[in-house]
């Protein structure tokens, strides 16, 4: 399939795919004129894509667990265990970048309510 199929397949847009392709996530085969051509595989890996996107992970960390996720699966578990430290590393991270957040949260909160405006939701 051509890139415009496979982003309507995905919900992704071309730009999203081929900056995709640009970071070594998507190998799309090339036409002699220059054309991507994408197989069904390239369905299922821009959903894992987006999905730990989505997790906050960034595109050099995907390019890692990618190899690692069977192509046959809806749900992502990673046969490399050596990755799940990574991964627990990088939940930790995000844990304390929540709990960063929300102290600065509960100190404008302090600020505004002795301003007079109190907390907004």
């Amino acid at each position: 399939m051509r890139i415009s199929e496979l982003a309507r397949r995905t919900g992704s847009t071309p730009r999203a795919l081929r900056y995709y392709e640009e970071q070594g996530l998507l190998r799309p085969d090339r036409s002699s004129s220059g054309y991507r051509h994408y197989d069904q595989r390239a369905v299922r890996a821009v959903g894992h894509i987006r999905l730990l996107l989505s997790a906050g992970l960034n595109t050099a960390a995907i390019a890692e667990i990618l190899p690692c996720i069977p192509d046959d699966v809806t749900v992502l578990a990673p046969t490399c265990p050596e990755l799940l430290d990574a991964l627990a590393d990088e939940r930790d991270r995000i844990t304390r970048s929540i709990d960063q957040l929300a102290a600065s949260r509960a100190i404008l909160d302090r600020i505004l309510t002795a301003g007079g405006a109190g907390p907004q939701s």
